[in-house]
């Protein structure tokens, strides 16, 4: 399976809130602990407004052996309740080099949507569970209790260091809706040996930035329904518009097995409530895709093109 299907940044955020990838870390957070004063945390300075990178100025090295939570701006939205879906962004620096090992405001700020329940991290309870829309939370931990016995390597952070977080509670998450349109509207699907092998955009008009997500159900399935939390099978065959060939497809190949939330979020949304047996043209914008983040055969601020087939779709294992 291509990694250009799933969803970013999905390379480093799952792994810090997921419970599963993330050793049992303190159960001692609490609101406040470590900080003297508001924007103060074990010394360390953090200002700047919420939606843009933390200023961090560190004060030594940071020496904690217990994970604390700490609200350093307080927003003024509704308190986040279990089950609550929450636009994210996140900052991590390691606390023995006192550097940033990672900010999601280096991709452009591209929020990621996390659901407060039990699947988050212990790390990341208390800095999203109870605390308020619009809240600038920071988290100090060792790297061990942030990210499991070894650590992250992918960001240089060792299970020996100690680290940094800075949570921003953007928002609460609205889930997209896609347009139904003609497949006027849409490529052309080319087929050889009755399988897709590429998408004709001969008379459709460059998509604009920020366009709607958009389907085309060019046939009826008949089959289970499809929700977000589904394990879809299905194959696919994806491009940019104008693109000589296809970026990824597995017509040729073997159908993708994979959780549907675990994909690009034009998936999650364009599939949802389609059935087993259906095929689909989706054209998901560049926010709902892979953003400004490059990916091989796709620019920046790429619009995704996709013909799907549903081959089949589990409901997620209780």
């Amino acid at each position: 399976m291509s990694r250009r299907l799933r969803r970013l940044p999905a390379a480093l955020l799952p792994l810090v809130l997921a419970t599963t990838l993330v050793a049992c870390g303190s159960d001692d957070s609490s609101d406040g602990g470590g900080g003297d004063a508001a924007g103060t945390v074990h010394g360390i300075t953090i200002t700047g407004d919420i939606g843009s990178a933390p200023e961090v100025k560190w004060d030594g090295k940071l020496d904690v052996d217990k994970t604390e939570t700490t609200v350093v701006t307080e927003g003024d939205g509704d308190t986040i309740e279990d089950g609550d879906q929450v636009q994210v962004n996140l900052w991590i620096g390691n606390g023995y080099t006192q550097k940033q090992a990672y900010s999601s405001y280096d991709d452009g700020g591209q929020e990621e949507t996390v659901t407060a329940n039990d699947q988050l991290a212990p790390v990341f309870k208390d800095a999203v569970l109870g605390q308020k829309l619009g809240s600038r939370v920071a988290v100090t931990a060792t790297g061990a209790d942030a990210f499991g016995e070894a650590g992250n390597t992918s960001i240089g952070i060792a299970p020996t260091d100690t680290v940094l977080l800075v949570v921003d509670l953007m928002g609460e998450f609205t889930p997209p809706t896609p347009k139904d349109v003609p497949s006027s509207q849409m490529p052309k699907i080319v087929e050889k040996d009755g399988k897709p092998v590429s998408l004709d955009f001969k008379g459709l008009p460059k998509p604009e930035d920020g366009g709607d997500l958009l389907r085309t159900v060019v046939k009826k399935g008949t089959g289970a329904t499809v929700t977000p939390d589904s394990t879809i099978t299905a194959n696919y065959l994806g491009m940019v518009y104008g693109a000589k060939k296809p970026f990824d497809e597995s017509f040729s190949k073997e159908p993708l097995v994979r959780p549907l939330n675990s994909l690009v979020q034009g998936w999650i949304y364009g599939l949802d409530g389609l059935k087993v047996g259906s095929r689909v043209l989706l054209q998901i914008p560049a926010d709902l895709g892979y953003g400004a983040q490059e990916q091989p055969g796709i620019p920046a601020n790429s619009t995704l093109y996709f013909v799907l087939d549903i081959v089949d779709a589990q409901p997620a294992q209780q």
